[in-house]
């Protein structure tokens, strides 16, 4: 240097840039780095499509997030779910319908899906899935499939495969699922078969459970036809097959289900699916929903951060429901009301907004030139001169009855 001093050299490395964070790492630091990811399931995938607007549960189910146990943190605990006792009802009767390497239930198939085929006989295969990891459950699945539809076409052969491990992107996370079985028709047409232990009493189930089952089982068609799309040859059934105990016996029955509406339904649904990245890239750094290392006030800030789309339909799908319920009730929004009542209000957003409105004095979006606002107004002025013509109406006293003679 000019003064005849040498340079000061540091004795510590030079410092590197910080390294990104993936997504993965993200993901693992909002549920907690020590907690597993909870594995999707296709239930919780028809109802997360059923309510695509949720940022909240989208990003708690991509992150793997445990609901239940975040619930229960948050002073919310869900109380649905199956009895204990309709767990082992319905693994008994599965393992009834599967029974003798699944000839039973090859033989429904046949008669209810494909009776113009060779009917099954003892030369039905039915493949070892067994394998490390949904990953590699998935791949022997994708082997097996590959395997049966190129044996249907050789030989004839059926293929069941008891409980396989289908892949399927949703909000780009891969979700694992697990169904009850798939079938692998002679001519390479796959089915979904879908074992409940509701009964289907004179050839008809209770609707709202098969319609749960059809909106499960579309999950599956989508992941299946990710997997058909590599294999020429293979084709995926819209036809799912549903079967119960038949009338009360513990007897199995079955009955075919179109679920081409649900599929499609579903398929749009989970492609409308905010993606996780974005949610996550929203947050601020060092949030995070794992009950063991953060208290109750602190996980409902870390929920609060991110919006939900609650509706009473979330009760019976959604661990969180309870606290979005409370929630939505505490903020006054007509959402709690239902989707139908909140479609109707339009920028009424809140209940205080309607009753303004009703009242002929909306504030905010909702003004006098406001539709929704003055059909409201009309529909209470209505209903207040009906109630006023209904307390003057006279009301006559009911005529006296004659004593009994007797």
């Amino acid at each position: 240097m000019a003064d005849g001093t040498l340079p000061r050299v540091s004795s510590y490395p030079p410092s590197s840039p910080a390294q990104p964070t993936t997504l993965r790492q993200r993901l693992a630091g909002l549920r907690g780095p020590a907690v597993p990811p909870r594995p999707l399931d296709a239930r919780a995938l028809a109802a997360l499509a059923a309510n695509p607007g949720c940022g909240r549960r989208a990003l708690l189910d991509g992150a793997g997030v445990d609901k239940t146990a975040l619930a229960s943190a948050l002073g919310s605990p869900a109380s649905f779910g199956q009895s204990q006792f309709a767990i082992v009802r319905g693994n008994s009767f599965e393992a009834k319908v599967k029974g003798d390497g699944g000839a039973e239930l090859l033989r429904l198939v046949h008669g209810h899906l494909d009776p113009a085929s060779e009917p099954p006989g003892a030369a039905a295969r039915v493949p070892d899935l067994t394998a490390a990891g949904p990953e590699g459950r998935a791949a022997r699945t994708a082997l097996a499939l590959r395997e049966a539809t190129a044996a249907g076409r050789d030989s004839g052969a059926w293929t069941l495969l008891d409980h396989p491990m289908l892949a399927l992107e949703v909000a780009g996370s891969p979700a694992y699922l697990e169904p009850d079985a798939v079938v692998v028709h002679p001519d390479g047409r796959w089915t979904v078969v879908e074992i409940k232990s509701f009964p289907m009493i004179d050839g008809a189930a209770d609707a709202a459970k098969v319609g749960a089952a059809a909106r499960q089982a579309a999950v599956y068609v989508l992941a299946l036809e990710k997997t058909a799309a590599k294999l020429p040859g293979a084709e995926v059934g819209h036809t799912v097959l549903l079967v119960c105990p038949k009338d009360f016996s513990n007897l199995p029955t079955a009955s075919p289900v179109d679920v081409r509406r649900e599929r499609a339904v579903t398929r749009r649904q989970l492609e409308r699916l905010t993606r996780v990245e974005e949610l996550a890239a929203a947050l601020p750094e060092g949030l995070s929903f794992d009950p063991a290392t953060r208290t109750a006030e602190e996980l409902t800030r870390a929920v609060s951060a991110v919006d939900a789309a609650y509706a009473p339909e979330c009760l019976a799908a959604c661990e969180l429901a309870f606290h979005c319920r409370d929630r939505a009730r505490a903020a006054d929004q007509v959402t709690a009301l239902g989707r139908s009542v909140r479609g109707e209000l339009g920028t009424l957003t809140t209940v205080e907004a309607a009753l303004a409105a009703a009242a002929g004095a909306a504030p905010g979006a909702g003004g006098p030139e406001d539709p929704t606002a003055a059909a409201l107004h009309r529909a209470a002025r209505l209903r207040a001169e009906a109630l006023e013509l209904a307390a003057a109406r006279p009301t006559h006293p009911a005529p006296e009855t004659p004593a009994c003679p007797c």
